[in-house]
């Protein structure tokens, strides 16, 4: 389940609000979004694979959430960690971290043109 958007990481981009297909996040104006509906979040991850900043955390429970701190969560190595272990974006590059499986970006491209 989505627990944290840090602050000090968010573009505010809001390519998260658009990839959610649970519609779990509110765009804010030049700002970070806001996690709006969190229990309706179904740990896609999708959110944390395209945040190219690494400033969202998905907790891999999808039943309950878990309170993050962001603090810790920095210092944990776990911001980014999905993206990394998944091969996505600048990760691809890592032959040992490559993982076409997830990389879907066409597909959702695809699935998002009318």
């Amino acid at each position: 389940m989505i627990e944290l958007i840090v602050e000090t990481h968010c573009t505010a981009c809001n390519i998260c609000v658009e990839v959610c297909p649970r519609d779990v996040l509110s765009p804010r104006e030049g700002q970070p979004p806001i996690i709006a509906y969190q229990a309706d979040c179904q740990t896609c991850f999708l959110c944390e694979l395209y945040c190219k900043t690494d400033a969202i955390y998905v907790h891999p429970d999808a039943t309950q959430a878990h309170p993050q701190d962001a603090e810790i969560l920095e210092a944990s190595g776990l911001l980014g960690e999905y993206r990394r272990n998944s091969g996505w974006d600048e990760w691809s590059v890592h032959e040992e971290l490559r993982n076409q499986h997830w990389r879907m970006e066409d597909v959702f491209r695809r699935a998002r043109s009318p």
